[in-house]
């Protein structure tokens, strides 16, 4: 094989070296070769021919750019017949015909232009001898194409030319991109801007059997196989001998592992990349950013990440290299071997229970599903909670001789407790209140399955009420051993999700039986509870949540939140579940009936009294109530979640006559004979349509304004109409 020579396109043309053989009287294009493709319109080619020109344009701009090895044959007659670099040499043959004609450059200095050729097509050679001698019109706004389709040498079937069909899109291509570079041609032909190393390869002979071995001939590269290229091209500038371990591990490791899970069609490309999006979403975040506005681009990826303007580069490929090593310590099944180990999707001794998240494969999960290619995101259905929980198993895989399995157990279940209680905290936007927190979120997180430390000194992250509840959990372990099993078991109630401060700690006694009670039927429980107050939360100064048959209600009133009276809700709960040592529906009758038969026997008839004797209160909705501030018996229950629709209505109205309820009012009056009744804090009201008074039912109160009589019984026994 003789030496390679550093040249321009040019320079190509007048490579004369005696020693070697070489001189070079013309380049063809051989019929075997492959069509021009790099003006092809499909998606993929147009981006890796933006970046192409891109980067073209930023060398002949700046210090120049050299496009690696082309190979190729030299026959006696002087005839270069290129094996490889078809494509950027037509490319080039391109864009200095395309600076010789905006130059106004006289034909002897191009003429060299005229000793490219291709030989797969009469039509393409035919072409490319016509272009040269075509001088465009610069000034008119009519595109390049167009004004070479309209000459008369064209024939219109050259259309139909794949190679022509490309190099006219690439013609207007360069025109975008190069139309303000004045001196072009004196940087391509005197700086020599844009270079390569061209390869001679002798004595060979260019047998068809060589081009399909060597150039794949009708099989372009994989967009993977670009990506490749250019990221094994970026971290040779970070370190040439870790650039070949990388190469090797792209090749032999990292795809034998990732060969487990490819999918139907055998390829392990789109597994690669979305993990490599995934990793460098990690770094983005570690580097205090957001990947809201930026890319996911595999080349600008590379680029912001791995290239030479990133003053950490050479740290994140360490961490994208150990990123991937560190899983073939758990053999061929992740899923088995580490996920199924510390997490589950239900309640598991020992193992996390996960809200939200089906699947426990993780990794997998990842591979498939990490980007979607129609938004060009970050897939909606790979959420926070999953990213943030394979950070963490990737930092405990980093770091496993470190961490014994019981440590793991603990530390995986205070991450997913912290996932599970901080829906309105997991965000990367900077216009959300407290910004972007996924940087301080991975932050604490490595902390705690590193170190089993959760930071104070760190920004905003996790939820604050759910950090401070996890601190006091660490503690409480060390010193209740016997007791951790069941806290875990209440943690994994599917009512609270890791956040267990409705029972409280210093109520450990009365872990087990909340499990037991909310077997019960949930309408008596609400009824139960009410029997030692009220226990309803309270959102936005009017609207009051109770629990229903569904968990979605229970879980907004146990949790900590804006929602107003928590300590309430809290005393209601703590006081029925000490109230027996067990607990199934019929105890939950003994109570309730106890606490209604001591009302009627002290005539004392609160509104919880109303509530929990007549079901009419109780519509099994969302338990959402609106409740005036003059009075609790001026009660509202809603039909929607957030606010009153013509489905609510005023319960004691609606157990007396539900038939005359005034839709159109919200259910908050009753319409019989064009006159209105109202429910007011101490009486009954009959109103004319001019809202005068006609009469009333008072309802008789003590000091307290609580009533002293049934006002549901009363009105029945005397109604206004």
């Amino acid at each position: 094989m003789s030496n390679s020579y550093l040249c321009s396109f040019n320079e190509l043309f007048h490579l004369n070296n005696e020693n070697d053989g070489i001189e070079i009287k013309q380049v063809a294009i051989p019929i075997i070769q492959r069509d021009y493709a790099q003006g092809r319109k499909n998606d993929e080619v147009k981006r890796i021919r933006d970046r192409f020109l891109s980067s073209l344009l930023s060398a002949v701009n700046g210090e120049g750019i050299c496009l690696d090895f082309i190979y190729g044959d030299i026959d006696n007659k002087g005839k270069l017949t290129p094996l490889d670099g078809q494509q950027r040499l037509t490319t080039l043959f391109l864009l200095y015909w395309y600076s010789a004609k905006r130059s106004g450059i006289i034909s002897t200095e191009y003429d060299f232009l005229s000793n490219f050729t291709y030989e797969t097509r009469y039509s393409s050679r035919d072409f490319c001898h016509e272009l040269i001698k075509f001088n465009p019109d610069f000034d008119t706004e009519i595109v390049l194409s167009e004004q070479i389709i309209n000459q008369s040498w064209f024939p219109l079937d050259w259309k139909n030319d794949p190679t022509i069909s490309s190099m006219l899109v690439m013609i207007d291509e360069i025109d975008k991109h190069f139309k303000t570079i004045n001196d072009l041609w004196n940087k391509l032909t005197v700086e020599k801007k844009i270079k390569f190393y061209f390869l001679p390869i002798k004595n060979m002979g260019l047998t068809d059997e060589l081009y399909i071995k060597m150039n794949s001939r009708g099989k372009p590269l994989t967009p993977f196989e670009h990506f490749k290229a250019e990221f094994e091209r970026q971290i040779e500038g970070i370190d040439k001998e870790k650039a070949i371990i990388i190469e090797n591990k792209i090749d032999l490791n990292w795809t034998d592992f990732l060969w487990n899970f490819r999918n139907n069609d055998g390829l392990t490309d789109t597994l690669f990349l979305n993990y490599f999006k995934y990793i460098c979403d990690v770094i983005c975040y570690e580097e205090k950013h957001s990947p809201q506005n930026r890319s996911y681009d595999d080349f600008d990826l590379i680029n912001e990440y791995f290239g030479e303007n990133n003053p950490n580069r050479k740290q994140h490929l360490e961490f994208l290299e150990k990123s991937f090593d560190c899983w073939s310590q758990f053999g061929n099944n992740v899923k088995a071997n580490l996920f199924d180990k510390f997490i589950s999707t239900k309640s598991e001794d020992n193992k996390a229970k996960l809200v939200n998240v089906t699947n426990t494969d993780l990794l997998r999960d990842c591979l498939e599903n990490f980007y979607d290619k129609y938004s060009e995101r970050r897939s909606r259905s790979f959420t926070f909670a999953k990213f943030i929980l394979l950070y963490a198993f990737i930092q405990y895989a980093l770091n496993k001789t470190n961490i014994s399995d019981e440590q793991m157990s603990e530390r995986i279940r205070i991450i997913n407790n912290l996932i599970s209680n901080s829906n309105d905290e997991m965000n990367d936007s900077e216009n959300r209140v407290g910004g972007n927190r996924l940087p301080s979120i991975l932050e604490q997180t490595k902390s705690i399955i590193v170190n089993g430390v959760i930071l104070d000194n760190i920004s905003i992250n996790y939820n604050s009420t759910q950090l401070d509840e996890e601190k006091k959990k660490l503690a409480w372990r060390e010193t209740h051993v016997n007791q951790i099993s069941s806290l875990n078991k209440l943690e994994d109630h599917d009512l609270l999700n890791g956040q267990i401060s409705v029972v409280g700690l210093e109520n450990d006694g009365l872990f087990d039986r909340f499990t037991e009670l909310f077997r019960c039927d949930k309408d008596k429980i609400s009824c139960a509870l009410l029997t030692f107050g009220d226990y309803s939360r309270v959102e936005k100064g009017w609207r009051y949540s109770f629990g229903i048959n569904d968990s979605q209600s229970w879980r907004m009133i146990f949790h900590q939140s804006s929602a107003a009276r928590f300590d309430d809700t809290k005393r209601c709960l703590v006081q029925l579940l000490s109230s027996s040592q067990t607990f199934d529906n019929t105890v939950l009758d003994n109570t309730i009936n106890a606490f209604i038969t001591n009302c009627e026997s002290n005539s004392l008839y609160e509104w919880r009294y109303y509530f929990i004797k007549y079901p009419i209160f109780r519509p099994n909705r969302f338990g959402k109530y609106w409740i005036k501030a003059e009075s609790k018996y001026c009660m509202y229950a809603l039909w929607t979640q957030q606010k009153v629709s013509e489905n609510a209505f005023q319960p004691y109205l609606k157990e007396i006559d539900a038939i005359h309820l005034d839709s159109e009012k919200y259910g908050q009056r009753l319409v019989i004979n064009g006159q209105y009744i109202y429910c007011e804090k101490d009486r009954f009201v009959l109103k004319d349509k001019d809202d005068n008074e006609i009469k009333a039912l008072v309802i008789n109160q003590n000091a307290d304004n609580v009533d002293t009589e049934d006002r549901i019984a009363k009105y029945l026994a005397n109604p206004l109409v």
